[in-house]
């Protein structure tokens, strides 16, 4: 393969499996490059890259601004709560003012399900879904992936519990996705409240125990609870919801099993995991923030390709 078959990454569901192996392979190379003393290229130094975030971040904003300028590109950065959104004007009119500046591509947030693809549909420039609501946000599963894969040597025949928050979480749909193009067996582990009713029809299994979840799989990539996006109590308490639902060492000592833990963050420690569960030799947290920067640098190094 030679390059991404479409112009933007606005989610896993449509990637197939030779172009997620694709960007794997890309991000190897550049990985190697940030091990270097000079942990930059020249590949995009002839771009301009928008990160246009109309809902707050951190590790992925700065994740990708990092990644643009290892690859030398020249690097904007947009938050609507300062802009011109904020007094009316229209998301289209909001990138085309930016793109109209000779912008060459957009990184977008957003919390609604599908405005990147409306944009991406409007525009001629390369879109990356930075994470839409509660839809995708598909360079989180692919560093997730890529980071299991670099641990345990493949993917295929693999099982992934996914613990926590599922109904409100954009990482659990893109992980379920890019996890079964690659052979895993997924598992989604939490209280009822928190796992919609419709998921069961992706071919997951679902369960309620995390007890019997932690038994079954190989890696528990454990999910923030995202309070800021529940409307309703989906439990009594974080206190309760921890206490059935928290990993922590004694638990995983009565599990007696080796498990790999994720998390994409940030860590509500003490609620979702324990500090020494998440800062164990088990724990592959700070790996995934490490290996985002060269999958997100990969990303933006293929579909670069089709600006040229």
């Amino acid at each position: 393969m030679e390059q991404l078959l479409s112009k933007d990454l606005l989610g896993i569901k449509n990637l197939k499996l030779d172009e997620i192996n694709f960007i794997f392979d890309t991000a190897d190379k550049f990985k190697e490059v940030l091990q270097r003393p000079i942990k930059k290229v020249p590949s995009l130094r002839h771009m301009t890259i928008a990160n246009v975030f109309f809902e707050n971040s951190t590790r992925t904003k700065l994740s990708f601004e990092l990644a643009q300028k290892r690859l030398s590109a020249d690097v904007i950065n947009f938050s609507s709560s300062m802009s011109s959104v904020k007094k009316g004007e229209s998301l289209l009119d909001t990138i085309n003012n930016i793109l109209v500046m000779k912008v060459d591509m957009i990184v977008m947030r957003h919390p609604d399900p599908g405005a990147p693809h409306f944009v991406a549909k409007n525009i001629n420039k390369s879109v990356i879904n930075a994470g839409d609501g509660t839809h995708e946000h598909p360079t989180q599963a692919l560093l997730d992936c890529y980071t299991i894969k670099e641990k345990l040597g493949e993917i295929k025949n693999k099982k992934i519990a996914i613990i926590g928050d599922i109904s409100h979480s954009r990482v659990a749909i893109s992980n379920i996705y890019a996890l079964q193009k690659l052979g895993a067996k997924v598992m989604l582990c939490g209280p009822s409240t928190l796992i919609p009713k419709h998921i069961s029809s992706l071919n997951v299994h679902i369960e309620n125990d995390i007890k019997n979840a932690l038994k079954w799989c190989d890696v528990a990539n454990v999910l923030r609870i995202q309070l800021e996006r529940q409307g309703n109590n989906n439990f009594p308490s974080l206190r309760e919801y921890g206490l059935y639902y928290g990993i922590n060492k004694k638990l995983l000592e009565k599990i007696k099993k080796d498990i790999i833990i994720m998390h994409p963050g940030p860590i509500n420690r003490g609620v979702e995991i324990s500090s020494d569960v998440a800062d164990s030799k088990n724990s592959l947290v700070l790996d995934q923030v490490e290996n985002g920067v060269a999958i997100r640098m990969a990303v933006m190094y293929l579909l670069s390709q089709k600006n040229i």
